[in-house]
């Protein structure tokens, strides 16, 4: 992958949604990297989610603005240490404002919210809307690490019609306007095809959104689905 004989181009992949290949360079995403596992240390720091059926996410998760789990939004780890979600940078919502702008043409509101996930080899993401947020500014989505199979479906089912997208550490996707709302997963990691000099082993998934919600209260919303997949039977968890 090192080497290709056409370089990977920007491609809409849907209207409103577009793959913006190597967005991040080395230095910038080493700097990513290095924030994500300042957030990932406690508290309210990387967990495991579980959901209200009783499955569990193989993607490990920790929050930034407004803390996420199934199905709403809290200023608390509710549903891990109980601390107050760490807060959200404002250097990440001008990262935020670039990434809509290069990919969409124009930037949008405030981001608030990050929902950072991190893949070892065998986990992986159902398809599922990000539907708990009042408000459709596009969600913006960045790559570190091990490269995946992205799944970019459709608003109405999370059957096909859908696209498979390769994503590798660096890469830019965004989606918003028709396909804010449309179904995505992750069904593979390719594991161990980080690039060795970032120094990570495992898929990191930061993705920003802008939630539209006021005051500081829990906010419950009736939207996503379908994101548990069974955890691995082996004890032996990767580290960030």
């Amino acid at each position: 992958m090192d080497a290709e004989l056409f370089p990977r181009a920007r491609t809409e992949i849907a209207p409103g949604a577009v793959h913006v290949p190597d967005w991040l360079d080395p230095d910038r995403q080493r700097d990513l990297l290095t924030a994500c596992r300042e957030w990932a240390r406690p508290p309210a720091g990387l967990r495991t989610v579980r959901t209200p059926g009783g499955g569990t996410m193989t993607a490990r998760q920790v929050c930034l603005g407004w803390h996420w789990y199934p199905y709403a939004y809290a200023r608390t780890a509710t549903d891990g240490d109980g601390t107050p979600v760490k807060p959200f940078p404002s250097w990440l919502d001008d990262l935020a404002q670039r990434a809509v702008t290069d990919a969409l043409g124009a930037p949008t509101a405030s981001y608030d919210i990050a929902l950072i996930n991190f893949y070892d080899g065998d986990a992986r993401m159902g398809m599922h809307r990000d539907a708990d947020e009042r408000s459709d500014a596009p969600v913006v989505s960045l790559s570190l690490g091990d490269t995946c199979v992205f799944r970019f479906g459709n608003p109405e089912t999370r059957t096909k019609p859908y696209t498979d997208v390769e994503l590798r550490s660096g890469d830019l996707f965004v989606f918003g306007g028709a396909s804010r709302l449309a179904y995505h997963g992750v069904p593979r990691v390719y594991e161990g095809t980080a690039p060795g000099e970032l120094g990570l082993k495992g898929r990191l998934n930061v993705t920003l959104r802008v939630s539209g919600f006021q005051g500081r209260g829990a906010v419950s919303i009736c939207g996503s689905a379908a994101w548990a997949r069974p955890a691995p039977t082996s004890p032996h968890r990767r580290s960030l």
